[in-house]
């Protein structure tokens, strides 16, 4: 039992940690930099792997699942805190990535070719954020058009300003809502639906009857210890879609590819 509580202090000390930190960036932007090296520690925990085995002994454990769930709002605040200053100051001092973003980046170059995402392509992002490090990478490296959706106004407005600034405007644009944009929907042929998406099912249930045939989703997110850093998608969808998992070495998320079944394709 000792084992247990000295894993769930460790979770305890680094949300109170990451929660302080983010208000203090709030406040003052120089914190910035110390949030990003505490959410490079979470990195760092999800990857250890004494960290996964007392996680596999103690995850269904009431208690810990609690401080995880806790732990995965105060993270998911912490990355949109510093998306935003990361946007609002790259114009003067740009803040430094996160190796997190950097992973991020990573992991978007090779998915880009493991899902055949080209020039012709058409990307609908769900969740883009203030700082779409994964939209521009895409933009840059397929020369792919890009629509980016947030809930988030700032994000939104941020989001714009970053694509901008990036030169991007003919590749990619923002909307508030992409439930709108049927004309896009009909012809997306990758639709990507980011780690901190909450309500994953919900949303790939509404996208369905929405694309054609060949479209993907690729939802990105994480179960177990990784959900520490992601929204986990525990749902089994095989029923109604064509289901692959792509899983990087090392990587913060995973990704499940889904297509629609051909027996269940609306004609």
């Amino acid at each position: 039992m000792r084992e247990k509580y000295a894993f769930l202090l460790s979770l305890k000390t680094i949300q109170f940690e990451i929660e302080e930190l983010t208000e203090y960036a709030k406040t003052y932007p120089e914190c910035c930099e110390l949030l990003c090296e505490k959410l490079n520690e979470v990195s760092n925990f999800i990857r250890n792997e004494d960290n996964e085995r007392l996680w596999g002994r103690w995850g269904n454990d009431e208690a810990i699942q609690q401080c995880g769930a806790k732990l995965r709002e105060t993270t998911a605040r912490a990355l949109c805190t510093v998306e935003k200053l990361q946007s609002i100051h790259t114009y003067g001092n740009p803040v430094k990535l996160s190796d997190y973003g950097a992973d991020l980046a990573a992991s978007v170059k090779e998915e880009t070719q493991a899902f055949q995402i080209g020039r012709e392509s058409k990307v609908l992002f769900i969740g883009a954020g203030s700082f779409p490090i994964s939209a521009m990478t895409i933009a840059l490296e397929t020369g792919a058009e890009v629509l980016c959706s947030d809930i988030d106004a700032e994000a939104v407005c941020l989001g714009r300003h970053m694509v901008q600034h990036a030169g991007l405007e003919s590749n990619i644009r923002y909307t508030a809502t992409h439930w709108t944009e049927r004309s896009f929907l009909q012809k997306a042929t990758h639709i990507v639906i980011a780690s901190l998406v909450p309500s994953k099912s919900e949303v790939i249930d509404r996208l369905k009857p929405l694309l054609h045939a060949e479209a993907k989703i690729m939802v990105r997110y994480g179960n177990g210890l990784k959900s520490l850093f992601n929204y986990p998608l525990e749902e089994d969808l095989s029923e109604a879609w064509e289901v692959d998992t792509y899983k990087r070495k090392n990587g913060m998320y995973d990704t499940l590819v889904l297509e629609a079944k051909a027996s269940l394709v609306n004609l």
